[in-house]
């Protein structure tokens, strides 16, 4: 019974990676950039939910929705300042802006809230499910979690292929200039690609923090990275792909600090990322895309 609680813990954090990883995707997908901002915006969404529960005493719903209202505005408001001007820079420009902004974030968290770790209520109180006569429990945290990363997964598949607004991303993604001259406003589509990116993150920094409550400023950057590598690993522009890459990812992480040890799981886990570029570049559901010359 321990290997499967271990398999289904590594579900549940794979499933945050995937949510977060989903924002990466679009956004690559989309815009061609990489957003490495993304991991602090999951911190910001903690933080305000935190500030919303904790400290004015609100209720879990309120804080939810508070900290996606603000990390949507967050993420529209870094891709018209930092990113807009950029678009037709090199890409290493992109890569040193979205770090800048990264450490922005950080810095700023530690002026308002300070470097003490906070302990993050946990909103998700639920009984646990007991199973197999209860040798095997399972957290009512880590059942929403896989919950919602599934729904999230199933509606935004059907935004992408359902609703004008999904199909004019996928446009954008194929080619902005055949897009632009579609009529398509390749501006509001990207700023709507950022917004719904950064609410999934608030999503998941809720998510993370309720299983693990330890909350300080630099609470996503590591999620954030292992997410990103989640992204590469499933297929980076590909939805399914950062799901799938998530999921595998956490699971690989649960049972590598398991079964053999904590300290090397985060080696383990970039270890197998290498293996998988080596024997497919583009990861396990991207596609090679030709270059035009």
């Amino acid at each position: 019974m321990s290997f499967l609680s271990y398999l289904i813990n590594g579900i549940s954090l794979g499933s945050v990676y995937a949510i977060i990883a989903l924002g990466y995707t679009m956004v690559y997908g989309i815009a061609k950039m990489l957003n490495f901002a993304h991991g602090d915006i999951i911190m910001v969404g903690a933080f305000t939910t935190f500030t919303i529960v904790s400290t004015m005493g609100l209720s879990p719903v309120a804080g939810v929705l508070a900290a996606m209202a603000v990390c949507t505005v967050l993420g529209v408001v870094t891709e018209r300042i930092a990113y807009k001007p950029l678009r037709g820079a090199s890409p290493l420009a992109v890569l040193i802006t979205a770090i800048g902004v990264s450490y922005f974030l950080q810095n700023f968290a530690l002026l308002v809230f300070g470097s003490n770790a906070r302990q993050f209520t946990n909103i998700i109180t639920l009984p646990p499910l007991v199973l197999a006569d209860g040798q095997l429990s399972i957290s009512s945290v880590t059942i929403v979690t896989i919950l919602v990363s599934i729904l999230i997964m199933l509606g935004l598949n059907a935004f992408i292929n359902k609703t004008k607004l999904g199909q004019a991303m996928l446009a954008v993604s194929e080619d902005q200039g055949a897009a632009t001259l579609m009529g398509i406003d390749v501006n509001k589509t990207i700023s709507m690609t950022f917004a719904i990116g950064s609410a999934l993150a608030a999503i998941a920094g809720v998510l993370l923090c309720s299983a693990y409550p330890a909350l300080t400023p630099y609470t996503g950057s590591m999620p954030g990275i292992k997410a990103f590598t989640a992204a590469v690993f499933g297929g980076i522009g590909s939805i399914p792909g950062a799901m799938i890459g998530g999921i595998l990812l956490g699971v690989i992480e649960n049972l590598t600090k398991a079964y053999i040890s904590s300290q090397l799981s985060d080696a383990i886990v970039f270890s197998v990322l290498i293996i998988v570029l080596l024997v497919k570049p583009t990861g396990l559901l991207g596609r090679k895309i030709s270059e035009k010359v």
